[in-house]
């Protein structure tokens, strides 16, 4: 085994630390996606803590030779801009106290190493408005407390007492925390921090860790399907960065005003800029509240519960881009914009030829493509934003995930954009069928279209992908699966009592018009069973099948 002969960490090793670090968590970030149950179970821990880490092995590669103050200032500063969700954004504590603490110096021995593995706890929990033992802070606490307890200006065995104890130290988080328990898993963020340690550990003993493309194989699995709404109070997981009004702004009053909107709150800051984490149902309050205490530079904003579903049910989570990338894209791309030939114009999000047929026979102008499975960045929104002749833009999200998307919109454009949101097709259809293009406010038509989405049903027909237990109903790979609405109706391994189910229910619930948008992979002779079906239990209803052509849901029935 090789030994550092200066026993000491200078720029140069911190460097390759971070580098390893970086590379390990990206080998194991499916893995601890994985176990993400706590705060919120969405899966995407192992993903916010591999960025984070990346911000900083970036800036490093760019940077060149530093000395460790440097080099530490910079791998703080990068992380805090560049973290991720709640695990991301206590990386970067952990490491702003790690800077703070070897500030100054230009190597670092093992009693140095412990202090500043010491500093970075202190920094975190400062920093977290309710620390919650059995996450990532216990397990960098327990180790840093380890690592001092050594007394040793050996680096190598503070950092072997740091991992020992970190090892320990995850290993019971499965029991301090019930939400862990619950799913049988170790904390997600805590295993991350770990890797981090292991792998600072292997670079001073001389073995560099590179990325490992076929790397992923899960060992531990979280059961996402035991988790349900309850263990997530709030819906909107929301991180933003703000320019600093000020060097010495004082933020306690806006970690206060946080703590009465939402939880999982953390508070990140340099000299320059502040950073915040939060959980809140109201993610546009949080930022109004922050604009107070410097200017927005970046945000993001991502529907918890909506990740929870996809991942109970087998489905890839969706996850914003990241914002950088994004921001790069958007400044290479020349974005043309279409002088306005007409007053009002239509953007609609679906996915089926049939589906893109019909809003377009309403007057949808432009398409974009997405829906259930793929949703569209606000750069491909904005795009077909752009492409339409038109002063003012009604955007038709037609998916309660891509709402927001569109939203972000306003104010990228010199067109003027009015989201209509709704959460389905047959929502975004029937608002469209409502267009009065002779009102002259555009405002007064948003709020008839908005108002005759309402009063649509959607019912939509797919299938298990995996087995679970969600909703109620234990579920089984290759079931059919009913929604109403957005929620389980029934499951069955016919699609014919289900389809006799909605019918049913379509009855009882006075259904005057039923459109029913049969998928890919319905034949025109079952799409007509179907119609025939509805026809016969809703006697005085119009009933249409239409080709919609849709992935994913063999029908999407449309219920007024």
């Amino acid at each position: 085994m090789y030994r550092n002969v200066r026993n000491t960490i200078d720029g140069a090793t911190l460097r390759k630390m971070i580098l390893s670090a970086a590379a390990s968590v990206e080998n194991h970030k499916q893995q601890i996606n994985e176990l993400n149950v706590f705060p919120v179970p969405d899966g995407d821990t192992g993903t916010n803590m591999s960025m984070t880490l990346n911000a900083a092995a970036d800036e490093l590669r760019k940077a060149g030779e530093l000395n460790l103050t440097k080099a530490a200032d910079k791998v703080a500063s990068a992380m805090l801009r560049g973290a991720r969700g709640n695990s991301g954004v206590i990386l970067s504590l952990l490491f702003r106290g790690i800077s703070k603490t070897l500030k100054g110096a230009e190597d670092c021995d093992g009693v140095l190493l412990a202090a500043a593995l010491n500093g970075g706890v202190e920094a975190a929990y400062k920093a977290v408005m309710k620390p919650t033992e059995g996450t990532i802070l216990t397990v960098a606490r327990v180790s840093a407390a380890d690592a001092l307890a050594t007394e040793s200006a050996d680096v190598e065995a503070v950092l072997q007492a740091a991992v020992t104890s970190a090892e320990q130290a995850l290993a019971e988080t499965v029991h301090q925390n019930p939400v862990l328990e619950k799913a049988g898993v170790v904390d997600a963020g805590g295993k991350g921090w770990l890797y981090v340690l292991e792998a600072m550990l292997s670079v001073y003993r001389g073995v560099e860790i590179e990325p490992n493309a076929s790397a992923g194989e899960v060992k531990e699995q979280a059961d996402f399907a035991e988790l349900g709404d309850g263990d997530i109070t709030f819906a909107f997981d929301t991180v933003y960065i703000m320019r600093k009004a000020s060097e010495n702004v004082d933020l306690e009053p806006l970690r206060a005003y946080l703590n009465t909107i939402g939880d999982s709150i953390v508070i990140g800051e340099d000299d320059e800029s502040f950073k915040v984490h939060v959980h809140t149902d109201i993610p546009g309050q949080a930022l109004t509240e922050s604009q107070k205490y410097g200017t927005l530079e970046l945000a993001k904003i991502e529907n918890m519960r909506t990740q929870r579903d996809d991942l109970a049910a087998g489905r890839q989570a969706h996850s914003t881009d990241d914002l950088d990338a994004v921001e790069e894209e958007l400044e290479a791309q020349e974005n043309t914009v279409a002088p306005a030939e007409k007053r009002y114009g239509f953007v609609a999000v679906c996915a089926g030829d049939g589906l893109a047929d019909t809003f377009r026979a309403l007057g949808v102008d432009t398409i974009v493509s997405g829906g259930q499975t793929m949703n569209p960045s606000t750069e491909a929104i904005l795009k077909e934003v752009n492409r339409t002749p038109s002063e003012v833009v009604f955007i038709l999200p037609n998916n309660k995930n891509i709402i927001m998307a569109a939203q972000q919109c306003e104010g990228l454009t010199e067109k003027q954009i009015i989201v209509i949101p709704t959460a389905t097709v047959p929502q975004g259809i029937t608002a469209m069928m409502s267009f009065d293009p002779d009102e002259n406010d555009p405002q007064t038509i948003a709020q008839a279209m908005v108002a005759a989405a309402q009063t649509v049903s959607t019912a939509q027909i797919t299938y298990a992908a995996r087995n679970s237990d969600f909703d109620g109903f234990a579920i089984n790979e290759g079931d059919y699966l009913a929604l109403l609405d957005g929620k389980l109706f029934g499951t069955s391994r016919s699609m014919d009592e289900l389809l006799e189910k909605l019918s049913q229910h379509a009855a009882q619930a006075g259904a005057e018009y039923i459109n029913i948008y049969t998928g890919e992979g319905v034949s025109e002779d079952d799409g007509a069973k179907t119609e025939a079906l509805f026809a016969q239990s809703c006697p005085d209803a119009e009933v249409a099948a239409i080709p919609g052509g849709q992935s994913v849901y063999f029908y999407i029935i449309s219920i007024e």
